[in-house]
């Protein structure tokens, strides 16, 4: 009772802290996202190598996190944050000294395991910490904003790293963050775990994360190598035949870690879906968006950075406001407008989009976007942890936070498929000179900064030049032709959203609770 009261007390400070937890997982990486260049041209990264440096972490933070929000709430969600950052930041060291791109791939790995210990842990600790329904949206409120602020200002911090320091500082910045976190986290943070907790659910638990991994190689394979590969075929077989396993031994499970009837309530399911698609624009744009600025527009790692910020700013400003929005008009109308938003942003992009586009449009595309995403993740994240019981809230915030993983994995896959497929279209339909070696036309090929390397060896500035201005505008084509889907793809989301999401968060069904 007397700790109870306590974390009651100190529950806004508590909230802090969590927030600072959060905020390392959101700089980095969004901060990564502006480093790609740079990396690309120390370690000699090819295009599918830089995709799997963001993959890799959210192929392994997807596959554990149902089975890490689930022992969260059984051992205790405070120590499962606590050494959720301790990991965290012991990687990102090895990712800092990371001296080739498959020791950086593997790094990334380790960090999404880190991660996928933190990230549930915040928001279950901050739903059994903040009881009132209004105070508790308030507080999810805060955290999207932070998240999303973090988002933004990280190409800002990134930036300004890179524009001073070796790639390797955007990892280095996470650990005195990483040390913020535990010693304010260790004073201010109360624990919480399940009340009378089950029998570990061994089962569910292999199967979960065999499937999710599966799932999640799938997609991203098939980003890379086209959907009907081989191995991309035998990657979403196993992932279905291993998720299809997993959901019927959850029905039968008296001890289930995923308990099923969460998805009869449509806050829950519609909520989970609506991240999931936001999360596929999202991730699949900033993709683009950094490389863009940098590789073809010329910018500065820090100039980059700061002309990213108005959409850290809109973001921040809408997710703060976006819990009163969603109290005066409802859940459903807040996130699908939201969704809206975000895909004229992107239409406005495909439609302005070439080398020479004026920041000034881009300002608009970019506060359209965040704007939208603003208004759409925290009433979103408050409809799923309404939805679920306290004492179960590490299972419905790791759900939450795996529908978005998805997402992102399925955004980078398919846009950047899509992207990458357009960029090497144009680049064989030129008729390069025949000076030109097989090497280097491969390296043209590979990648823009691969290209722009190319360029920068070849000693005649005709062809250096003709290299440079060929590959930029296969590169803004690519982009073009991803951001128009993915525009299209947010449109019917906001359309399914409006269809199956409850404009109010139903409450979980006890009763329904309890006989499971």
């Amino acid at each position: 009772m007397i700790e109870q009261t306590k974390a009651y007390r100190q529950r806004w400070i508590s909230l802090a802290f969590m927030c600072i937890s959060l905020l390392v997982i959101s700089l980095d990486n969004s901060v990564l996202n502006l480093a790609l260049p740079s990396i690309a041209q120390d370690l000699g990264s090819s295009a599918s190598q830089l995709q799997w440096i963001i993959d890799a972490y959210v192929l392994a933070f997807a596959g554990v996190l149902l089975t890490m929000g689930y022992l969260g709430d059984r051992l205790g969600r405070k120590p499962t944050l606590t050494v959720g950052l301790i990991l965290f930041g012991l990687f990102s060291l090895g990712a800092a000294l990371s001296n080739s791109t498959g020791m950086l791939i593997v790094m990334r790995a380790l960090m999404g395991m880190s991660g996928a210990m933190i990230t549930p842990a915040t928001l279950s600790i901050l739903t059994s910490t903040f009881r009132d329904s209004k105070e508790r949206a308030q507080a999810i409120a805060i955290w999207a904003a932070v998240f999303g602020l973090g988002m933004g200002i990280g190409p800002l911090v990134g930036g300004w790293l890179l524009n001073s320091y070796h790639w390797s500082s955007v990892f280095y910045i996470n650990i005195p963050v990483i040390a913020i976190g535990i010693i304010g986290g260790g004073i201010f943070i109360q624990n919480s775990k399940t009340d009378n907790p089950r029998r570990i659910d061994f089962l569910g638990t292999i199967l979960s994360i065999a499937g999710l991994f599966a799932l999640v190689y799938a997609i991203i394979r098939a980003g890379m190598d086209g959907w009907t590969e081989t191995q991309v075929l035998y990657s979403f077989g196993a992932a279905a035949v291993l998720l299809t396993a997993f959901f019927i031994w959850e029905l039968k499970s008296s001890n289930a870690m995923l308990p099923l009837h969460f998805f009869k309530n449509m806050s829950f399911t519609g909520a989970n879906v609506a991240v999931t698609l936001v999360f596929f624009g999202l991730m699949g744009s900033f993709f683009f968006m950094g490389q863009f600025l940098q590789s073809v527009q010329g910018y500065t790692p820090l100039q980059a950075g700061v002309r990213l910020l108005p959409m850290a700013l809109t973001s921040f400003v809408t997710a703060v406001i976006s819990a009163r929005i969603a109290g005066w008009v409802g859940t459903k109308y807040t996130v699908g407008l939201g969704i809206l938003l975000t895909a004229i942003g992107f239409f406005y992009f495909a439609y302005i989009a070439a080398v020479d586009v004026s920041y000034g449009r881009l300002v608009i595309a970019m506060c359209l976007s965040s704007l939208g995403m603003g208004f759409t993740m925290s009433p979103a994240t408050n409809s799923v942890m309404g939805s679920v019981p306290v004492r179960q809230s590490g299972v419905g915030s790791a759900m939450n936070n795996t529908t978005r993983q998805v997402g992102a994995a399925l955004g980078v896959a398919v846009l950047g498929t899509i992207g990458n497929a357009t960029y090497l279209t144009k680049i064989n339909a030129v008729q390069w000179p025949a000076q030109l070696t097989a090497q280097a036309l491969e390296t043209i090929r590979g990648s823009i900064q691969g290209a722009h390397i190319v360029a920068q060896n070849i000693p005649v500035p005709q062809l250096s030049k003709m290299i440079v201005d060929q590959s930029n505008l296969a590169f803004t084509a690519g982009s073009k032709e991803a951001l128009f889907i993915g525009a299209f793809i947010m449109v019917a989301s906001s359309i399914i959203t409006l269809i199956i999401l409850p404009n109010k968060v139903r409450p979980p069904d006890m009763t329904d609770d309890k006989n499971k």
